[in-house]
């Protein structure tokens, strides 16, 4: 008896065990996935979710996002992380009401055309809101891919694995989008990096890596950089009291957030060349105005 292919078990499995997250609900808009995508990379699930539920409810749409300030949006991205993430959030928004109506648009080319939105954001969006047939590749499907069909217990993302993974889905939209969506959440819960849940896995039976012996990766993977002491702490520290504070604030409360005087100036100016902050002609500083939104 033939085995039944890959992404059918995965989909079975996935129809009893997948998550009730916001973004996967019926009836949830294109723009709340495309929020929801921006939001999730390299961001906890947990994390993301209060931020989610907190940004659709005072921007539900990317009109009313395009009509406020851009500093708004960096306020409202208070501590996830990587808040340029959020004028690309701006940016996004305007493009869409200047460019599309206020409607995201539904094809992957027109999708990678917004500021901010690349490959992997487009084809997910495809998929995920519009349920089109794409390969949608971040570090889990990545994984899930090479256990299971390779034998080896992680790989890097490369333009390559598009051809790879898309084989793997059925050819239908609508199945291939679930599909995805199986695969990631595959990778997510039960094939994880460190603690892969083997005995919680549908696809052990036929999977590759579990049936060579689990071997161990030839190449060490990169511990991420730590936290504490880095300029990304500063510039947290120095973004915290600007999103605080109901307007600009002088130097000196910025100076109050770090001791060392040049490792501070260092993240202010970081800060101000991404866009993130403006320094205003009184020597003040504050969020970024219209004015000042990054192109891209």
């Amino acid at each position: 008896m033939t085995a039944p292919p890959l992404s059918d078990v995965v989909t079975a499995w996935y129809a009893d065990a997948a998550r009730d997250l916001p973004w996967r609900r019926p009836g949830t808009s294109p723009w709340a996935v495309l929020v929801s995508e921006v939001m999730l990379q390299q961001t906890p699930v947990a994390r993301v979710l209060p931020a989610y539920d907190a940004w659709l409810a005072r921007w539900p749409d990317a009109a009313s996002l395009a009509a406020d300030e851009p500093g708004e949006a960096v306020r409202m991205w208070g501590r996830l992380g990587y808040p340029r993430r959020a004028l690309r959030l701006h940016a996004a928004a305007v493009a869409v009401v200047e460019q599309h109506g206020g409607a995201l648009p539904r094809t992957l080319p027109a999708l990678l055309a917004l500021p901010g939105v690349g490959d992997y954001t487009a084809r997910a969006v495809a998929a995920f809101a519009f349920r089109q047939r794409h390969a949608v590749i971040d570090v889990n499907v990545r994984r899930v891919v090479a256990r299971a069909v390779e034998g080896v217990a992680d790989a890097a993302v490369t333009r390559r694995d598009l051809a790879v993974v898309e084989a793997l889905l059925p050819t239908d939209d609508e199945a291939a989008a679930t599909a995805s969506s199986a695969l990631m959440e595959l990778g997510a819960v039960i094939c994880t990096a460190r603690a892969p849940r083997c005995g919680q896995c549908p696809l052990a039976d036929r999977c590759a890596w579990l049936a060579a012996g689990q071997p161990a990766l030839e190449v060490a993977v990169r511990r991420p950089q730590g936290y504490a002491g880095t300029d990304r702490q500063v510039r947290g520290r120095l973004l915290a009291v600007l999103r605080e504070a109901p307007g600009s604030v002088a130097a000196e409360q910025l100076a109050a957030t770090w001791d060392e005087p040049v490792q501070r100036a260092r993240a202010l100016d970081g800060l101000v060349a991404d866009g993130l902050v403006d320094p205003l002609p009184d020597g003040r500083f504050g969020l970024p105005t219209r004015a000042a939104a990054p192109g891209t």
